[in-house]
């Protein structure tokens, strides 16, 4: 169990980390006590922002000695409430975006080490100016942050091509539990050295480990990209389209994202400046990208491509990007879908993964199975068809208390949910993590042996639980 910290404690945290480095105010803690989503709120002794490892190992140290918890956090636009403190007050928020150095860019072997509180558009920029890109991008691009990415495997729209977070990660540095500091950051390509320590970090979520650097793979800038919009007819029909372009394109298609309408309809009405590609509405989109070399080549084999498809009937009708501008308008039209979501109403968020495959199936039975156990609700799934990823959003009845209704039937709408994404052979959690809103969900549904081996890890690198309690596992 862990204590309350004393005011010793508290005094050796701020002689050590100095006036940038500690706070106790409640004005400039507050922003950051609560989650992203305005979900969960917490309470805080003490903000501790360390401006190095070492700081970090120290003050990790001080707190293991002392049994007070720690919550590491990064840029607070997390999901799931992985990042937010309990309501206690006992804890301690270990905020990382002091470290915000990109410590070096490897042109030649296309490796960066950045620590934990780089922002993900700024690792772009940097990465930009070297002729380099790092395949990784989501909308919360301007607050997410290096650590909190690793910590949470997180995914986005690149995933089809490039993998997660864990597939982008060649090393890590991290403070463990009891403040020595694990340096795996060597980009090493064979390493036998028993269990994979670098990746363990990787979607732990803050809870064996506080991640302060990490060193990543960078590919080449695409210097050329196509962006198409295209409609058609069902989830069917974008998973027989996948195939196709995955097909006779390969690794040079990078985005498959799939976007019903009324998901759309939602964005046009909420967001600024937006406007529909397409001249008629289509039941469904796919906004497909490619990315490579030669922009003659590229544009040439999406056009063929699309041609083909739309003499095959699997399309309604396409709109082709003209410019980088236009491309940066329909992947807005995407990335905005959660804020406009939120913008019309309450709603039960569902960051779930089945195999591709099964995923038509399971976007076309889930609303059947939730309408029969909860009449008038609906359900929107839009996302990364490409990796089987889509968010799966529950909407109260029309005309409801939509906050009353969430309140009264939320727990077993998700239920619901993921016991049918389980059937199938998926995950409840895809790229968002399990924090602490699906920790109950996790514990219930979930296999036995996965959550022995997640307790059995967690009570090895952390028997005292000082690192983030209350997160992933119960």
């Amino acid at each position: 169990m862990t204590r309350p910290p004393t005011a010793s404690l508290l005094d050796a945290l701020a002689n050590l980390l100095g006036p940038k480095g500690y706070s106790a105010d409640a004005d400039t803690m507050a922003p950051w006590l609560t989650d992203w989503r305005g979900k969960y709120h917490g309470r805080a002794a003490a903000m501790l922002s360390p401006a190095t490892t070492e700081e970090v190992a120290a003050a990790v140290r001080l707190c293991h000695d002392a049994d007070v918890a720690l919550v590491p956090q990064g840029g607070n636009s997390g999901m799931v409430g992985g990042a937010t403190p309990d309501a206690s007050g006992n804890q301690l928020l270990l905020s990382l975006r002091r470290m915000n150095r990109v410590r070096h860019i490897d042109e030649a072997a296309k490796l960066a080490v950045a620590e934990a509180g780089v922002v993900l558009q700024s690792f772009h920029e940097a990465a930009l100016a070297r002729g380099l890109r790092f395949p990784l991008t989501l909308g919360g691009k301007g607050s997410a942050t290096i650590g909190g990415l690793v910590s949470t495997n997180a995914g986005g729209t690149q995933v089809l091509r490039h993998g997660t977070m864990r597939a982008l990660v060649a090393g890590v540095e991290a403070v463990l539990p009891d403040g020595s500091i694990f340096d795996g950051l060597a980009p090493l390509k064979k390493d036998n050295r028993g269990y994979d320590l670098r990746h363990l970090f990787c979607g732990a979520e803050g809870t064996l480990g506080i991640v302060t650097a990490a060193c990543l793979h960078l590919v080449p800038a695409a210097t050329a990209r196509r962006t198409a919009w295209i409609g058609i007819d069902s989830p069917e029909t974008a998973l027989l389209l996948l195939r196709r372009l995955d097909a006779a394109i390969g690794r040079e298609l990078e985005g498959f994202e799939l976007i019903p309408h009324d998901c759309l309809d939602a964005v046009l009405r909420h967001i600024p400046q937006t406007r529909t590609p397409l001249a008629a509405a289509q039941p469904w989109y796919v906004l497909a990208e490619l990315a490579g070399e030669s922009d003659q080549a590229l544009g040439d084999a999406l056009e063929q491509q699309l041609a083909a498809a739309f003499e095959a009937g699997l399309i309604r009708d396409v709109v082709i990007a003209k410019s980088d501008r236009e491309s940066e308008d329909f992947w807005r039209l995407r990335d905005s879908i959660s804020e406009a979501e939120r913008a019309e109403g309450p709603a039960l968020q569902h960051d779930i993964s089945v195999p591709i495959d099964l995923m038509p199936a399971f976007i076309a039975e889930n609303p059947q199975r939730l309408d029969s156990a909860f009449p008038g609700a609906r359900a929107l799934s839009f996302g990364h068809l490409g990796d089987g990823n889509v968010h799966h959003h529950v909407q109260p009845p029309v005309g409801c208390d939509g906050a009353a209704w969430i309140a009264e039937h939320g727990a077993a709408v998700s239920r619901l949910v993921y016991s049918h994404v389980l059937e199938l052979g998926g995950s409840i959690s895809a790229e968002h993590g399990i924090g602490q809103m699906k920790r109950d969900v996790l514990a219930e549904l979930d296999s036995p042996a996965r959550l022995a081996a997640l307790h059995g890890v967690k009570a090895g690198l952390d028997p005292a639980g000082i690192l983030n309690p209350g997160k992933l596992i119960a």
